[in-house]
């Protein structure tokens, strides 16, 4: 099949709502606004056409880290979720050494540059031992904007984003600093107070961090982070659908709230995802893998997820009975927007690049396009 492709006759999810019996023109890496005389014509009947997906907050997959694993190991966990639907990823690292994750940052970069991941995001060690999760207590520090900034220098500019419990001393130094530097401030792993968290917002932070998670609870006396971060129209929260991180009443409020334009679907995956059952290692903690529940093995926290995004998406739509047009908005046009590059992906349009998920009537996923290549091939006519 040649480079140029009209896939025709699926519903179409664009920005303006759904397009029965569609058509989307793809000419070499780009989506084309009409189509050329010698293009390809593929019968996606009985199929929806939606953006490809992006993942904002993600450790790894395929039995890969991205925290620890070598360049082939990053490549092999990305290539992962791409067969998920995942056209463009962030990678997370977790908490460890400053001088560890300089030499990470500086690995991944290069990744970056090549185009293979979308930048960095640095999740800890700047974050609250009293919320700490599956990070590795005696490696956690106070975010001191010196220490904030040598991990934006080791990043070389593809820093895209750093998790931060901005009540903790140098926190709202540190959101300036980061806001500063065009990189997202995302408040997570925190203990903040209802007030704290306004304060770190007003300086510049702009995400939730998988909200509801590694926070404390929503409060009526004492409502604490959550309720500031649903409130504030400049905060978009990160949300894990996956049945294990949030009852499914918690993640209606999240939508109910802040509205489908302020909620991005992350997948927080660790190297289970996509590869199974049994026992990985988080950083420096051991992690069980029971079912696809990861948790540590010393005090059984939940330790990232095993989520893929097409896995995401099925279940909003099918078990949260969300709105299509909102799944497509929270997997896609929300993290692209966030990540300054909706001017390329996140959606259906002409001269975008040619990022496309082929799902069948049961929301299953049957094809991935990245830059006009099939990923996972439809084998239609």
């Amino acid at each position: 099949m040649g480079s140029r492709k009209v896939l025709a006759g699926a519903r179409v999810v664009l920005p303006t709502g759904i397009v029965h019996d569609g058509r989307v023109v793809v000419d070499g890496t780009r989506i084309a606004g009409a189509a050329p005389e010698d293009a390809d014509v593929v019968d996606v009947s009985g199929h929806w056409l939606v953006p490809g997906f992006v993942d904002i907050h993600n450790h790894g997959g395929g039995g890969a880290s991205f925290t620890s694993g070598t360049v082939e190991d990053v490549l092999h966990g990305i290539h992962t979720h791409r067969l998920h639907g995942t056209t463009t990823l962030v990678a997370s690292t977790v908490t460890g050494d400053m001088d560890f994750l300089a030499q990470r940052a500086g690995l991944l970069s290069e990744l970056a540059e090549q185009g293979d991941i979308a930048g960095i995001h640095f999740e800890g060690p700047f974050i609250s031992p009293c919320r700490k999760g599956a990070h590795s207590e005696e490696l956690l520090r106070d975010p001191d904007p010196a220490e904030v900034r040598k991990l934006i220098d080791a990043a070389r500019g593809r820093a895209r984003m750093v998790t931060l419990a901005t009540e903790l001393p140098g926190g709202i130094d540190s959101v300036r600093l980061l806001a500063e530097h065009g990189v997202i401030a995302a408040i997570g792993h925190t203990d903040a107070t209802y007030e704290q968290t306004v304060q770190a917002i007003d300086a510049g932070a702009t995400v939730a961090t998988h909200l509801f998670n590694a926070m404390p609870p929503l409060g009526h006396r004492a409502p604490g982070p959550i309720a500031a971060l649903l409130e504030d129209e400049r905060i978009t929260v990160e949300l894990i659908d996956d049945g294990t991180h949030l009852h499914p009443a918690a993640l209606q409020l999240a939508f109910h709230r802040a509205g489908a334009g302020r909620v991005t679907f992350i997948t927080d995956a660790m190297d289970a995802a996509g590869f199974g059952d049994g026992r990985y290692m988080l950083g420096p903690l051991e992690v069980e893998v029971s079912e696809g529940v990861a948790r540590l093995v010393e005090g059984g926290s939940i330790a990232g997820s095993t989520l893929t995004l097409d896995r995401a998406f099925k279940r909003a739509v099918t078990v949260d009975r969300l709105p299509v047009e909102d799944v497509v908005a929270a997997i896609s046009a929300n993290p692209a927007r966030l990540l300054g590059m909706d001017d390329r992906i996140g959606s259906l349009e002409p001269g975008k690049d040619a990022d496309l998920v082929l799902l069948d009537r049961q929301f299953d996923l049957k094809g991935v396009m990245r830059r006009g290549e099939w990923v996972v091939d439809p084998q239609l006519g």
